[in-house]
């Protein structure tokens, strides 16, 4: 079976391990998702992460972060989808919480948080919040 939103899976994975507070998550790799576990490495809400090969195809495992006893990330959801893409301008960037949480943006130079995207004055699709 295909999956129509593999970004929507990496990051619904990424919930439901916290909610049973697994140590770790393995999903199929991709760029973009490798990406998406970049900015969340830099922001501080993972651990890490690793390519690996499993079987001849990419696999992405993440370490997850909990800060006692409690999930680094407490709310990460997709907002622009594959039936419905939500795009900003560089005034319109949106700010996830009043500037405590982050914004997953993909733009033009590739992927960056809301507070990236208006230092470098560009706007682009909006891929997830998370806080």
């Amino acid at each position: 079976m295909t999956m129509t939103d593999p970004i929507a899976d990496y990051l619904t994975r990424i919930r439901n391990a916290q909610m049973v507070n697994q140590e770790t998550i393995r999903c199929p790799s991709s760029k973009i998702k490798v990406a998406i576990s970049k900015l969340l490495l830099e922001e501080g809400y993972i651990t890490g992460y690793e390519v690996h090969d499993a079987a001849g195809k990419p696999e992405l495992e993440v370490a997850l972060k909990y800060v006692n006893g409690q999930p680094a990330i407490e709310e990460i959801r997709r907002v622009s989808r594959p039936g419905l893409r939500a795009y900003r301008g560089k005034d319109d960037l949106p700010s996830n919480r009043a500037g405590l949480g982050t914004v997953i943006m993909s733009t033009n130079f590739g992927l960056m948080t809301d507070k990236q995207a208006r230092a470098t004055g560009i706007g682009g699709e909006v891929i997830c919040t998370v806080f």
